[in-house]
């Protein structure tokens, strides 16, 4: 489709010639997905349709306790410290942002009275300005009303480079200006085609100023609130014992007209994947479960029991395999897999080359994730246009074999490799459950075969994506040669996603190991790339530019891609719930219900 063909359609939208559902259609026939779709509307001053689950209790209360489970544990519950999304679940029961992303790659206004628009004057022509007008009538949970101020100190407190706040990227490079009471303008410094990042979604709950303004930057791990949260949401909190359980219960003044369904909320964390899918679809005990990363034909036989039924939609999450090229054992600064390091072999492309020959993916999908993820060799998957149709995947031994013969790795009398003394043997970390230990144990059985030896090595899930940062098998540590799991992508376009392979993210012991590049891994031309799509308004061009970011990180084998994952949750028969692949499961809690 033509540029000039494309804005014609969207013409006929506003004029109302043509319906959004046609135009998506459209789009969709030519490779648009609908999430993009959606947005060409919004920056063209169609207002974006609030399209989420159909809401049927006539009064709030009265559904009795919700059950979850969520068997990665939470640890805390300050959305910008959240670098796990069990953390950002749990905070999001609690703190809401302007807006959130319905299941169709819609923005939904939460704390919003509406969605910008060149229309209704949120959206300037320049690309350089919004506007948004926060709901009349919103009370924190203390009784005080949620004012523009709020607002513009969530963006004080996570720009602060010394509050080492998760979800900086979002805000640093912003201003925001309060115009009244309930209206603030956010200024961007160049035109900005994706401007639904500050303040939407994962990176966007608007926090208390009157709670945390004692403790912004030095002081940020100090507040009270990090455990103790006071918000907006629909659920106000009870008790947290963090790695255990979590309770709420209704907010009497929750400023959406008959919501919640529920009187009391309770969030079990711990246990494992397997049994928080039984818990839903056999027993019953619980309402339910995220995240099941189980075995598609163990799924399959529970849902014969009849209680729950599998919930799953597409994302745009990734399940994938860091190569460490800084050196995980030498101690720079009171930091291990310091930049300032090298890798002793995975420095080698060869070395990452062969490795990433010896990941079957094909197998890993077909006998261990089934409806939980597609193989790839992309790290961005979704929305369709901005894939890579350039990186493809391979499993070939013999080749690996010759890469590291070519590159001069010999292999010694215990049949491992080694060069000049250093030998190819790898502690490989994950979590703990079972497609990731199958997948842990394929890889290393072809890698032997290659005369690479892999230590596999398993961290309890609640550890491993835990935001502590005096914990030092924490995933965003990478204190290990090579490590394995699933980054989820927050929103329907792909730019905040791949600040993860940019070198201002890197994660260090300075920024308490939150920046978002836990590879570690550097590219110029990479870092040139992202910053041009961050300006360019040509929806083409920009989608270029990002793809161009994702194959530099690809193509040096740094990151492994490994399967475009589905986001499966169960729930029972009973349960109507909002589920998003575009945001964490808890984005739209309060309309959920029992029927």
């Amino acid at each position: 489709m033509k540029d000039q063909d494309l804005g014609k359609l969207i013409a006929r939208v506003k004029d109302g010639a043509l319906s959004r559902r046609s135009f998506i259609k459209k789009a969709a026939a030519v490779g648009l997905a609908a999430p993009f779709a959606n947005q060409l509307l919004a920056f063209n001053g169609v207002a974006m349709a609030d399209s989420t689950l159909p809401y049927k209790p006539t009064k709030a209360g009265g559904g009795g306790p919700l059950k979850m489970l969520l068997w990665q544990a939470p640890t805390l519950l300050n959305p910008h410290f959240a670098s796990g999304t069990k953390d950002q679940i749990a905070s999001r029961i609690f703190y809401e942002p302007l807006a959130g992303w319905d299941k169709e790659g819609n923005l939904f206004p939460q704390l919003a009275a509406e969605i910008p628009s060149k229309a209704n004057g949120g959206l300037s022509a320049d690309g350089k300005e919004v506007i948004w007008k926060i709901k009349p009538g919103v009370k924190w949970h203390d009784g005080k009303p949620l004012t523009a101020d709020d607002a513009v100190f969530t963006w004080e407190y996570a720009a602060d480079p010394a509050t080492a706040a998760y979800t900086t990227g979002a805000y640093k490079d912003i201003k925001v200006e309060k115009i009244d009471d309930l209206t603030i303008k956010v200024i961007f410094k160049a035109p900005t085609p994706f401007w639904a990042d500050p303040f939407v979604g994962v990176a966007g709950m608007i926090i208390p100023k009157h709670h945390f303004g004692e403790y912004k930057g030095a002081k940020s791990r100090e507040a009270p609130a990090n455990l103790k949260p006071v918000g907006t949401g629909a659920y106000k909190f009870a008790e947290f014992k963090p790695g255990d359980i979590l309770t709420a219960e209704r907010n009497t003044e929750y400023h959406v007209k008959n919501q919640p369904h529920f009187d009391k909320l309770e969030v079990k964390g711990g246990g494992d994947a397997v049994s928080a899918a039984r818990a839903v679809l056999q027993t019953g005990e619980y309402d339910y479960a995220w995240n099941l990363q189980v075995e598609d034909e163990v799924l399959k036989r529970m849902e014969t029991g009849g209680r729950g039924k599998i919930s799953a939609v597409a994302s745009g999450d990734i399940e994938f395999i860091i190569l460490n090229t800084t050196d995980p054992l030498t101690e720079v600064d009171g930091e291990r897999s310091s930049i300032k390091t090298k890798h002793p072999t995975l420095s080698d492309p060869k070395v990452r080359e062969a490795i990433n020959l010896l990941i079957d993916r094909d197998s890993v999908q077909k006998f261990i994730y089934g409806r939980g993820g597609v193989a790839t060799a992309s790290f961005v998957n979704q929305p369709a246009q901005f894939k890579s149709s350039k990186l493809k995947y391979e499993f070939n031994v013999d080749k690996a074999n010759k890469i590291l013969d070519e590159a001069g790795y010999k292999k010694g009398s215990d049949g491992i490799r080694e060069k000049d003394g250093k030998k190819l043997k790898y502690v490989f970390q994950t979590s703990i459950n079972a497609p990731r230990q199958k997948t842990q144990q394929i890889i290393k059985q072809a890698c032997q075969r290659a005369g690479i030896d892999l230590e596999l090595k398993s961290v309890t899930a609640s550890v491993f994506f835990s935001s502590d940062v005096a914990n030092p098998d924490t995933y965003t540590k990478l204190y290990v040669d090579m490590e394995m799991y699933t980054t989820t992508q927050p929103q329907p376009d792909p730019e905040r996603f791949l600040n993860q392979f940019v070198s201002w993210e890197v994660a260090t012991k300075e920024n308490k190991w939150l920046g978002r590049n836990v590879s570690r891994y550097t590219d110029k031309e990479a870092d040139a790339a992202y910053l041009a799509a961050q300006k360019e308004l040509d929806p083409a061009k920009r989608a270029a530019l990002l793809i161009k970011v994702n194959e530099i990180f690809c193509e040096a084998h740094v990151v492994l891609p490994l399967l475009s994952r589905t986001r499966v949750a169960a729930a029972l028969n009973n349960l109507s719930h909002d589920h998003s692949g575009w945001d964490v499961d808890t984005w739209n809690l309060a309309a959920w219900y029992r029927s």
